[in-house]
């Protein structure tokens, strides 16, 4: 009996290991995280911090998230997205929303 119980243990722990693999090597099920929405809002820049990597935006409504006008900090995808950039300037950016963190891909000064 404890030998019988030992093989059913262990081809239960065997199909918990192999499964997942192979419905993943199937299509079954993705390897890759989940992306982010992608969207879009024009907004004047708060504040800048290129050692963080961050731009802190006052931005209006976005449409794509259904969210309202706020201000909040988003991370920028690369350092050098934030040359030129100043407090004060108005901009228009688009970012890929993770919740309610969000990383900017482009962003341009509008005036």
């Amino acid at each position: 009996m404890t030998k019988l119980f030992s093989m059913l243990f262990a081809a239960a722990v065997g199909l918990t290991v192999m499964l997942p693999a192979q419905a993943t090597e199937m299509g079954m099920m993705s390897a890759a995280k989940p992306s982010g929405q992608m969207a879009h809002a024009e907004g004047v820049i708060k504040a800048l911090d290129t050692k963080a990597g961050t731009v802190t935006l006052a931005h209006g409504p976005v449409q794509e998230l259904k969210w309202p006008p706020m201000t909040m900090a988003f991370k920028l995808a690369k350092p050098e997205l934030a040359n030129g950039l100043a407090v004060g300037k108005k901009v228009q950016f688009e970012f890929q929303a993770h919740g309610m963190a969000a990383v900017i891909t482009s962003i341009k000064i509008i005036g």
